[in-house]
């Protein structure tokens, strides 16, 4: 077992590899071609003259898109550069390396083509109007790192008025793997949902959306307490009272949130709680130790905080926690939207559904957490991981029924037919990688990557 020096090491080795990295592959992503060139009279097929009769067709029926295009598997990764991990308004250049790694894990993981798009503007409707001029050509938008409270307004506003899948990730994806966590979290302290008391640090995007799927499952507002910046939500919090038409969110938090009423900071909000979730300022020491150790018996310590956690999950460990979680992948137990996106995307595309309802979520959540206990949880295991890859073609089966049972799919499918297909979507897609590794098509760096 590691030291937590040696684990302290460990942690830090991604950012070293990335910063060498990175500049040797001059980016992650790519376009590469899915049609045959057997010679240069090809062109007139997939060009001109030839592409003339598909786009008339198209115009007849503009359905048609779907099949003659790359539009049905094609995602838009949208952000703004304004909240970007834990590193705050960098900017949409400083903010396309993570926005080009959202595209890798979701053609990686989820066979879906994602395109990497930074605006340079803070507009919230400079954002929407761009996104409502950009949906014909995508299947659905992924909004990434828009920082609060706009990203709450410009996801509204584009679900209600685009015809194709808005999705924010940031809120929706977070939320959906939390709650999948949460889920066998409580089952292996023995602890139900309605009736568990929760702490939830931080109250950005993340945290918001998370609360309002938790909610939605069964958890009972009046038993959860909030923290921001100035310190527990709750209603005489008069700062957020002045401003609740911008705050709308935090100001409903503030109401239907800790009935006893109290006060204070981090500290008095974890005390007696079981759970803790953790999406504020990166740490570590943001949480202490020994404010776990006023948590209720067996606490569940969820500290998803990026790119360091709030507090180092061993050191939870040793202030008592029974089950902790984190948003790394160099930990177990990592609580990461990329567990949850490229599922959820694969399954929506597939049946065309025009939005992403929070009962898609909730279903994707649920298959997430039965593969898991399926697979045996334990205090180290409460989520697959993403070399799992069986998990994706689950949520997306679980995604696409939901949205037909709710009337949003444009298609008809089984749940054997979504899981055969799928599954040999994402199967390509890894496959395809590997071979170009093989091969020599992606390079291997001059020095191998450390461990």
């Amino acid at each position: 077992m590691l030291t937590p020096k040696e684990l302290l090491i460990k942690a830090r080795k991604p950012a070293e590899d990335a910063m060498r990295l990175h500049p040797f592959y001059c980016g992650k992503v790519e376009t590469t071609l899915k049609c045959r060139i057997r010679d240069f009279d090809d062109f007139a097929i997939w060009y001109t003259p030839g592409v003339a009769a598909p786009c008339k067709a198209i115009q007849a029926d503009p359905e048609l898109v779907y099949q003659y295009t790359n539009k049905w598997n094609t995602v838009a990764v949208i952000s703004d550069g304004t909240r970007v991990l834990g590193l705050g308004d960098i900017g949409p250049k400083a903010g396309l390396p993570v926005i080009e790694g959202k595209a890798l894990l979701y053609k990686y993981l989820g066979g879906v083509d994602g395109v990497a798009i930074t605006l340079d503007t803070k507009d919230p409707d400079v954002i929407i109007n761009t996104v409502r001029i950009l949906q014909p050509a995508f299947g659905g938008i992924n909004l990434e790192d828009i920082s609060q409270p706009k990203c709450f307004r410009i996801l509204d506003t584009l679900r209600a008025t685009c015809e194709i899948p808005i999705w924010h990730d940031d809120q929706q994806g977070t939320a959906t793997v939390v709650l999948a966590g949460l889920m066998n979290a409580l089952k292996l302290v023995g602890k139900k949902i309605s009736g568990v008391q929760m702490a939830f640090v931080g109250a950005g995007a993340a945290s918001v959306a998370c609360s309002r799927m938790i909610f939605a499952y069964g958890a009972n507002p009046a038993l959860c307490y909030f923290v921001d910046t100035k310190g527990i939500l709750h209603r005489g919090r008069t700062d957020l009272e002045m401003r609740k038409a911008e705050f709308v969110d935090k100001w409903r938090l503030c109401n239907i949130t800790n009935a006893e009423g109290r006060t204070g900071g981090i500290a008095e909000a974890l005390k007696g709680v079981d759970v803790l979730i953790g999406m504020s300022t990166p740490g570590p020491d943001t949480i202490k130790k020994e404010w776990i150790r006023t948590m209720a018996e067996d606490p569940i310590v969820f500290a998803c905080a990026n790119p360091i956690p709030e507090i180092w999950p061993w050191e939870a460990k040793e202030a008592g926690a029974a089950v902790v979680a984190t948003g790394r992948s160099d930990f177990l137990n990592q609580v990461n939207n990329s567990l949850g996106f490229p599922g959820i995307f694969r399954g929506t595309l597939d049946v065309r559904a025009r939005t992403i309802t929070d009962e898609m979520c909730i279903a994707a959540a649920e298959a997430l957490a039965k593969m898991a206990e399926e697979r045996g949880l334990s205090p180290d295991y409460i989520l697959p991981t993403m070399d799992e890859w069986e998990v994706f073609p689950r949520e997306a089966v679980a995604v696409a029924m939901k949205a037909q049972e709710q009337g949003i799919a444009r298609l008809s499918i089984s749940a054997e037919e979504e899981l055969q297909q799928a599954s040999a979507i994402i199967k390509r897609s890894r496959d395809l990688t590997k071979m170009m590794m093989k091969e020599g098509f992606i390079a291997e760096a001059d020095s191998p990557i450390s461990t």
